[in-house]
């Protein structure tokens, strides 16, 4: 049996790939930001639920180091915490920038980085980061500024992963949604068909693609997964 940390596991994205993976034989370390969310997740007898403040590096590894600890080997992270800010440059403060940045890039980084380190030593291991398509498309960013630069950060981070771990069974994706079909986002955009949008679900089936042994060969891998958004 698998094991894999699932990051913001409460969310719509967080729910459906946490119910896929138990669906699919994992063993899932499930991390939630308050107490009162683990709740939020329906029991299940491979499923464990932490609440961490992942923007703590040191509450971080501790979390890392005892999910290590605890068992023989951590085969996947999938690190879906990240938040959302609109603002073109005129609109955007270095202060914002720093906000997103620790939502999207940091709460990633503090994550990755330890277990980086674990799979190297085991020589198997996957880490898959969300990108976000207003990183690589000026057009979509624009608008989205601290957003889109805080986002970037997982492509470039990816990238030196990849590099340090040629030649081993270690390696991290950056899987870029468009727009995911959520009911925030039905409200919020509620002329456009949310038939063009991405199913959580199935993203969620695309991430366990990533960490299954069938895509075991993938390396340097960025999937834009845009459906018709």
């Amino acid at each position: 049996m698998k094991t894999v940390i699932i990051t913001g596991a409460n969310g719509n994205l967080g729910a459906a790939v946490t119910k896929t993976f138990l669906g699919k034989g994992y063993k899932v370390i499930a991390t939630v930001v308050h107490p009162e969310a683990i709740k939020d997740l329906p029991p299940h007898e491979n499923l464990q639920v932490q609440a961490v403040d992942l923007t703590n590096e040191a509450a971080t590894r501790e979390f890392i180091q005892q999910a290590i600890d605890a068992n023989t080997a951590i085969d996947g992270a999938l690190l879906l915490v990240g938040g959302f800010a609109m603002g073109s440059v005129k609109e955007t403060s270095s202060s914002d920038i720093k906000k997103q940045i620790s939502l999207n890039f940091e709460t990633a980084y503090h994550v990755a980085a330890p277990l980086f380190q674990h799979m190297l030593s085991k020589n198997s291991g996957r880490l898959v980061f969300i990108g976000a398509r207003p990183s690589l498309v000026a057009a979509d960013g624009k608008s989205l500024v601290a957003y889109g630069l805080s986002k970037s950060l997982l492509f470039k981070l990816a990238e030196y992963l990849n590099e340090e771990a040629k030649g081993k069974n270690v390696t991290a994706t950056v899987v870029v949604p468009s727009t995911l079909d959520t009911p925030l986002n039905r409200k919020n955009m509620p002329d456009v068909n949310p038939d063009n949008w991405v199913q959580p679900e199935g993203l969620a089936a695309i991430l366990e693609f990533v960490c299954s042994d069938t895509g075991m060969p993938l390396r340097e891998t960025v999937l834009k997964v845009y459906n018709n958004a």
